[in-house]
Order: structure tokens, then C-alpha cells, then sequence
């Protein structure tokens, strides 16, 4: 399996991209510098080799005196220096020179080193061409450049200088330019991070204050959203300056389509709430007269008698939806709660009880500890979140279903509504909490229902600065509500 790609922040990628660049660059700087250099101290060391050339020459044709009196070794560049005389391709005078000696004119010479048979035959392959080539003498010598002239009798003049005065010098160079690049590569990237992290603050507070909003319950209430990106940041002339701007420009659309939203859903509420208040008394009248009409005694044909019953029937459901409505219109409006201490298990055990009598054909069990379950509410809205959750399961599961309602305490109460009935439709299952949501077809609807009865249960909870969750699957449905603990 491919492990998933690593993403880099800006700031890192502004710092490393800098590093970067700056090791290419000194890496070329230093490659062009050591190779010119190397160069410019080859072509010293050839121009040395040519000009000690001619000298050779000289002695080999008994111009600079015999040969009896001179030595090859007087005419040496320097220590380490290797002067040769190839006469028919046999070398005749080869040395190095060793050690400084000082003569008693005071003249200045070096010992000499007589070259090895076989160094000897490398030089012999050295051409009078007059152009510095390089041979390989190996052991302790190595590298020598070399070049070689011959007179009119064929004489080879051959002189040479050791390759390592160019290669230590190199390397000395590499060395330091090495040290150089690596010491200013740590101090730019301890600059290059103070001087990012500096650039990058603007874009921080921009995002604190990105942050700030996200962490706003802007779904609901009524939200004041006041924060802004602070004016040295929302300035247009810099990148991060228009960011800034562009987010204060889009907080600006938003905090106008909150307050429109509030508006319209404060209107929406108080119409909710004074309709449902001004239902209750013409609902109740119907309710009474038509229960009054059928009570009364009165001779009623059949029909008018079941035409009656469902007057009333339907009326007290109509007066239960008012109920409701009214209900979550003052939730929504903010109204406080009740705040006593309730004993949860109490309203439970009243629950279930109530719940078996209302449906005999489902098996109801309580489970709670026995010490009492203490929770800070409003009792009547706590025992209304019970109720709903017990209805919803005995509605919404068929015949035989088992519901075990159960609770414990701690830090936090939690109470669990669990059913093994066929479930919840795994589309209906995150809007169940909704507004009007209506149960799918796979929990059996044998009674009508308004589909505010969750909704009620979230609203309440809410109230309570609670949670309430669902999980389902089929042959297990849980509703968990959790609480705070008494205080």
C-alpha cells in the first residue's frame, strides 16, 4: 500500500528552496573557482617545464660545460623536480632532485635520486615534442608533467615536475571552499528561517483570525461576527495585504447574510410561536365540544358518532404538533431552562412504566444503578427527551422488539435508548435529528407521527449543553444522550 504523500508547509518550502538555491550556486561558484585555479596552476607548471627545456639542452650539447663537471641534477627546478637525457632512446641521466645542498661558492643544488629501471623506461617514452604531457612514474612519485626537446644529433632533453604541488594546492582549495559553502549554508538557513517566519507572520494572524471564525456557531442564533483581519495585514500592495483584504471583504458578505438569516428565522419563530399560542384555544374548544357532543347522551347516527371520535382524535394530535412547535420555537428564542437537581432514574423508571402500559406487546427493560442518577435540568424537558425516545422506539420497531433504557453516572450522565429492532436506513441516519425528518420504511410506522419528537430531544439536550447521538444497524439501534453531572 502507498503511504501517503508527505505535504510541505510554505514555510519549510521558502526555506529549503532558498538552501537549494544557494548550494547550487556555490557549488558552481566553487566547481568554475577550483577548476580555474587548477588550471591556472597547470599552465605555471608547464610554463616552468618549457622554459627549464632549453637549459637541459644546452648541458647535453656541452654548452653549459662538460659533462664531467655538471651534474643533471644542477640544472633541477626545485625539489622533486626530474631532469632526464635519452640518448637513442636509452635513457643515459635521470634523476630527481632530493634534498637542497649548498656548494662551497655558496651555489645552491639538490641531491639527487636516480630513477629506477623501470621509471627510467617510462621516461624513454616521453616525445621531443616540446608539448608537457604526464606520466605515471609510480610508487612514491606518481604523477609527473613532463616535456622533452631534442637537438640536431638526437639528444632528448626531458625535464618534469611532480604533480602533486598542484594537486595538494587543489585539494587545500576544496577544503576550504567545502568548509566555506557548508558554514554559510547553516548561517542562511538559521537567517533564511528568521527571515521567513518574520515574512510569514502576517499570513499567521490572517489565519488566526481565519481560525477564529471556523470555531463560530454560525448555524444557528444569532452570531456577531466582529472579527477581522487587522488592518497592517489586509493591506493590497503586499500579497499576504490581499489576502487579508479579501477575507475581511468575505467576512463582511457573510456577517450581512447572518444577520438577514437571523432576521428572517427570528421572524420565523415569533410567527411560529404566536400562531401555536393563538391554535391552543380554538383546538381545545374543538376537542371539548366534539367530546361534549359525543358524551352528551344524544340519539347520533353510527357515522356522526365515529365522525366525532375522529374530530377529537385528530384534535388532540393537532394540540400535541402545537405543543411541540411552541416548544422548540422557545428553545430557539433562548428562553432558560430550569436549572435543579433531577434524579434521572426517577424519570426514567416513570418512563418505562408509562411506555409499558402504552404498549404491552414490547418488552421493556431498566437498567440503572441503585443509587440515584443526579443530573442538573429542567426536570419536565428532561422527562419530555425520555418520553419522545421511548415513543420513537415503540412507533418506529415492530411488534416483540426489545428496548433496554439504561444510564450511568460520572463526571458525565449518560443515558442509552437501545432497540433491536430492523433499524435505521443508513440515508435517513444523519437527518434524523432533523426537523419534520420522517422514519424510512424499514422501521414500521404503525402510528402516525409529527417528526418533531428527535428534533425536540436534540433541542433540549442542547439546552442542557448536552449531546445526543444515534448509531444503527440492523438488529441494533442505540440513541445515546450525555449530560453533565450534577454540580
Amino acid at each position: 500500500m502507498a503511504l501517503p504523500r508527505r505535504r510541505w508547509t510554505l514555510r519549510r518550502r521558502l526555506i529549503l528552496g532558498i538552501i537549494a538555491l544557494l548550494a547550487f550556486v556555490s557549488i558552481v561558484i566553487g566547481t568554475v573557482s577550483v577548476l580555474a585555479l587548477q588550471g591556472s596552476l597547470m599552465a605555471k607548471l608547464d610554463g616552468e617545464i618549457t622554459a627549464a627545456t632549453a637549459s637541459i639542452q644546452d648541458y647535453a650539447n656541452g654548452k653549459g660545460g662538460r659533462p664531467g663537471q655538471r651534474t643533471a641534477a644542477s640544472f633541477a627546478l626545485g625539489p622533486g623536480s626530474l631532469v632526464a637525457i635519452v640518448v637513442n632512446g636509452a635513457v643515459v641521466v635521470g634523476s630527481v632532485s632530493g634534498q637542497t645542498l649548498v656548494d662551497e661558492d655558496d651555489s645552491v643544488r639538490f641531491q639527487p635520486i636516480e630513477l629506477t629501471t623501470a621509471q627510467k623506461s617510462i621516461v624513454a617514452t616521453v616525445t621531443a615534442t616540446g608539448k608537457p604531457s604526464t606520466i605515471d612514474l609510480g610508487g612514491d612519485l606518481g604523477l609527473y608533467r613532463v616535456a622533452g626537446a631534442a637537438d640536431s644529433f638526437g639528444t632528448v632533453a626531458i625535464v618534469g615536475l611532480p604533480l602533486s604541488r598542484v594537486s595538494s594546492t587543489v585539494s587545500q582549495v576544496v577544503v576550504v571552499v567545502v568548509a566555506v559553502v557548508l558554514a554559510g549554508l547553516a548561517i542562511a538557513f538559521f537567517a533564511g528561517t528568521a527571515i521567513v517566519r518574520l515574512a510569514l507572520r502576517p499570513l499567521e494572524r490572517v489565519t488566526a483570525t481565519a481560525s477564529q471564525v471556523s470555531e463560530l456557531p454560525l448555524d444557528r442564533g444569532d452570531v456577531a461576527l466582529e472579527a477581522r483581519v487587522p488592518e497592517e495585514d489586509a493591506d493590497p500592495r503586499t500579497e499576504v495585504g490581499q489576502v487579508g483584504a479579501a477575507i475581511n471583504r468575505m467576512l463582511g458578505h457573510v456577517a450581512s447574510a447572518l444577520s438577514a438569516r437571523e432576521s428572517s428565522e427570528r421572524t420565523l419563530r415569533t410567527f411560529v410561536a404566536d400562531a401555536s399560542h393563538e391554535l391552543r384555544t380554538p383546538l381545545a374548544s374543538i376537542r371539548g365540544y366534539s367530546e361534549l357532543t359525543r358524551r352528551g347522551g344524544y340519539d347520533l347516527p353510527p357515522d356522526v358518532v365515529h365522525a366525532l371520535g375522529r374530530v377529537e382524535s385528530e384534535s388532540i394530535r393537532m394540540t400535541s404538533l402545537v405543543e411541540d412547535l411552541l416548544l422548540l420555537a422557545r428553545l430557539d428564542d433562548g428562553r432558560e431552562l430550569e436549572k435543579n437537581p433531577v434524579d434521572l432514574t426517577r424519570i426514567l423508571a416513570d418512563a418505562v412504566s408509562d411506555a409499558h402500559a402504552a404498549s404491552q406487546d414490547h418488552e421493556w427493560v431498566l437498567d440503572v444503578p441503585n443509587e440515584p442518577v443526579m443530573v442538573t435540568g429542567d426536570a419536565a424537558r428532561l422527562h419530555q427527551v425520555v418520553v419522545n425516545l421511548l415513543a420513537n422506539a415503540r412507533v418506529h420497531t415492530p411488534a416483540g422488539t426489545r428496548v433496554v433504557v439504561a444510564a450511568t453516572a460520572g463526571e458525565s450522565v449518560k443515558l442509552t435508548v437501545t432497540d433491536n429492532g430492523p433499524g435505521i436506513d443508513p440515508e435517513i441516519l444523519p437527518a434524523v435529528f432533523e426537523r419534520f425528518a420522517r422514519g424510512d420504511s424499514s422501521r414500521s410506522r404503525v402510528a402516525g407521527s409529527t417528526g418533531l419528537g428527535l428534533a425536540i430531544v436534540s433541542a433540549v439536550v442542547d439546552a442542557h449543553a448536552g449531546t445526543v447521538m444515534v448509531s444503527s444497524e440492523p438488529g441494533v439501534t442505540v440513541f445515546t444522550v450525555t449530560l453533565p453531572g450534577l454540580r
